[in-house]
């Protein structure tokens, strides 16, 4: 993986995680707080969830 690929992935990174409070700042504000009151087996579920899909899109993706 060359350093551009790895700096393209986290910039678009960056821009996906700032849409939701640019475009419903009152929403991701809620959900936040919703986050917030969870357990921490709870957070490392959503954790260990979206790094599977992660994964799998990744893999899938570069299978193509």
């Amino acid at each position: 993986m060359s350093s551009e690929v790895f700096w393209a992935a986290l910039a678009l990174v960056l821009v996906f995680e700032g849409l939701l409070p640019l475009l419903a700042p009152g929403r991701w504000r809620s959900t936040f707080e919703r986050l917030v009151l969870l357990r921490d087996g709870q957070l490392r579920f959503f954790g260990l969830l979206s790094v599977v899909l992660g994964l799998a899109l990744l893999a899938w993706v570069t299978a193509a």
